[in-house]
């Protein structure tokens, strides 16, 4: 129970719809031309907003997250329909003022506010009482403010005459006098809270329009209050602490997965890495060229060994046939000496020409002409 009396106490006070949190001026301008137009106003949307957060809290198991808003909106006209069809029979005066904006009560933004940020997340009780806070505070304003353009702009009080029409300011009675007298009360109440303030009371939750402060706030992601973007500082500053302790969690479980590994993998040969690969790839054709180098020196050794031994072969040949052909023409010419000796003791026959080829060939040098001349002396 003491939650459902802090829920009354809040929407008439702490969280007042209309000097607080400032929802549903279309309504609060628009109809507040007295005090009972205020009233009535007032009421009729505190039974439907009454209404409307009981059913909503009711089904807000039932009713699926993509699809909600349609869904508090057709709750929300059924009873705007059953209250306007009650004027229509009981208060048809009262409806006839009212005119239009008991229809447009379907979108008032304080009975779909109060729907989003509070009966669809809390229980029925509290969410019926909350509606009912936040409808009496609503009446309470309009009320207030109808009181204050009537008797200054009319000089009545709910319809009795107080002062003659003449002396009433008519300003008050049209479209700018509700601008004036609301922001008259609404700097009053901001007043009363900076007296608080400096009395030093608690009034961060004055305004803030929810029930337990910006954490149980569905709206605190996209308020512009200093304590909600306060609130959305700290939770993103516990946002990333829990990633960087998620990403600590991961680089152990990744360093407890590769020890497993270690132990249940068979040994292996070590492959040789493709870095040493590539240090052998390039430390081979060095190995290559060396002993290219190498081969290649020793082949130019072999040849000119083979090359000198062959002229060496080749000079000792040429040294061999020259002999020979000495020693030929030595037997030939003794031959074609005994032969003109004898032709010389016949002396018929004859002196025979020596063909070209057997002539006599030069003398020859050396012990084997001196052999020769001597036998030819003989």
């Amino acid at each position: 129970m003491n939650k459902s009396f802090e829920r009354l106490y809040n929407g008439i006070i702490k969280e007042n719809p209309t000097f607080v949190l400032t929802l549903g001026m279309c309504p609060t301008l628009a109809v507040t031309t007295s005090a009972i137009n205020g009233l009535g106003m007032g009421l009729t949307t505190a039974a439907v907003l009454a209404l409307s957060n009981l059913f909503i809290s009711a089904l807000r198991k039932v009713i699926p997250d993509k699809v909600r808003i349609p869904a508090f909106i057709v709750i929300v006209a059924s009873f705007v329909t059953m209250v306007q069809l009650l004027l229509e029979a009981f208060i048809p005066s009262l409806n006839a003022a009212l005119g239009i904006y008991i229809p447009l009560i379907v979108v008032n933004c304080i009975i779909l506010g109060r729907a989003e940020s509070y009966a669809y997340h809390n229980p029925v009780i509290p969410s019926f009482f909350d509606g009912v806070g936040m409808g009496l505070g609503f009446t309470v304003a309009l009320t207030l403010l109808g009181i204050f353009r009537e008797f200054i702009g009319s000089g009545t009080f709910f319809g009795m005459r107080v002062f003659p029409e003449e002396y009433g300011v008519t300003i008050f009675v049209l479209a700018p006098g509700a601008f004036f007298v609301l922001a008259v009360l609404v700097a009053i109440q901001n007043f009363i809270k900076d007296k608080m303030a400096a009395k030093g009371k608690d009034v961060s939750k004055i305004g803030s329009g929810c029930a337990s402060g910006c954490a149980g706030c569905a709206q605190a992601s996209a308020c512009g209050k200093p304590k909600a973007k306060a609130y959305r500082k700290v939770q993103e500053r516990k946002a990333e602490e829990e990633a960087e302790e998620s990403e600590e969690y991961d680089e152990e479980d990744d360093e407890i997965d590769e020890i497993l590994e270690d132990t249940k993998a068979p040994v292996k040969e070590n492959k040789p890495k493709p870095s040493d690969n590539i240090k052998a790839a390039s430390a081979e054709p060095e190995e290559k060229d060396g002993s290219a180098n190498d081969a290649d020196e020793t082949e130019a050794d072999e040849s000119k060994a083979d090359k000198s031994e062959a002229a060496e072969n080749e000079a000792d040949k040429n040294n061999a046939d020259d002999k020979k052909t000495e020693d030929n023409g030595a037997d030939e010419k003794e031959a074609s000496e005994e032969s003109s000796e004898s032709s010389d003791e016949s002396g018929d026959a004859p002196e025979a020409e020596e063909p070209e080829d057997k002539k006599e060939p030069d003398k020859p040098s050396g012990k084997n002409g001196k052999k020769k001349n001597r036998k030819r002396r003989k």
